[in-house]
């Protein structure tokens, strides 16, 4: 007995200062990469954005298939399908007249989709932490599945349809004309149209829409309700769409009921990096570990 524990600590003789030696690796690589990332956000936005966008869509593929989660990727493929012909329609010029609403309402769709998935899937981790599941007869390891995959699934989409949104919204602003990220806008706004979808504007602003209102912003810039809520909630633009005025949230969000929806889309904005850029940093690490014979 003495003679095996003897050979077992000098086997594992030395590894205390290997994990030390990992652990650092680890935490140098996260904070170089932090600082990479945010410099290359920084000072080219536009490509970061679209790699990001890349890695979303396509590295949960990769373990999708790799581990066999089927019901994913049926999910995925579904997605990807509808989003690809909406990015189509988004992308094309000049843009038909319908195409800004087909975008909004489909993203829009999406996000309260996976918002509601998100606090079904919260909810149910809570309930089986707190035991609640055992009313139910329902297993532990069923109940908490079940939630972290609901919980899963909402972050991830919601995720992935903000920065779809994002990118059709620019081409479209852009496209029409009364947008430009750099520089003055390429056509004058009349005070009876609507910036985001370049649709006239029938209601006036103190009147009670039908179907929806009009919304004036503080620099007194007037827009379809539905279009500046989808600017600025789906296509995460918080700047007005002609002059770019900042926006103030609270002022259009007014009701209590609706400010959630502005916390959790900032919540995934801070989950894009866990999602995106988490696997290749931790794989990363495992190369180098690798490279100087640390296991």
């Amino acid at each position: 007995m003495l003679v095996e524990h003897a050979r077992m600590h000098a086997k594992h003789r030395g590894h205390e200062a290997m994990h030390a030696e990992m652990v650092l690796i680890l935490i140098a690589t996260l904070v170089v990469a932090q600082l990479l990332l945010v410099q290359w956000k920084q000072r080219h936005p536009r490509s970061y954005n679209m790699v990001t966008l890349f890695q979303m869509w396509v590295v949960p593929l990769y373990f999708t298939v790799k581990l066999h989660w089927w019901r994913f990727l049926v999910i995925w493929i579904l997605f990807s399908a509808v989003t690809a012909f909406v990015t189509f329609r988004a992308t094309r010029k000049p843009l038909v007249q319908t195409t800004p609403r087909l975008v909004y309402k489909w993203f829009l769709l999406i996000y309260k989709i996976s918002y509601a998935t998100g606090i079904v899937g919260y909810m149910a981790v809570m309930f089986t932490l707190f035991g609640l599941n055992l009313l139910f007869k329902i297993k532990p390891e069923d109940a908490m599945d079940f939630g972290i995959s609901l919980l899963f699934y909402g972050l991830y989409y919601g995720v992935l349809e903000r920065d779809f949104a994002e990118m059709c919204a620019d081409y479209m602003a852009s496209t029409i004309g009364f947008y430009s990220k750099s520089g003055m806008p390429t056509k004058h706004l009349s005070d009876s149209v609507c910036a985001v979808c370049g649709q006239q504007i029938f209601v006036d602003v103190s009147e009670e829409g039908i179907i929806e209102n009009t919304y004036r912003l503080s620099c007194n810039h007037v827009f379809h309700e539905f279009c500046i809520r989808g600017w600025c909630i789906v296509g995460k633009k918080q700047t007005c769409p002609y002059c770019k005025e900042k926006v103030d949230l609270k002022r259009m969000f007014s009701n209590p009921w609706e400010r959630p929806h502005v916390m959790y889309g900032q919540l995934l904005d801070w989950l894009r990096y866990l999602v995106a850029w988490q696997p290749v940093i931790i794989g990363l690490v495992q190369g180098i570990n690798y490279i100087l014979g640390l296991e």
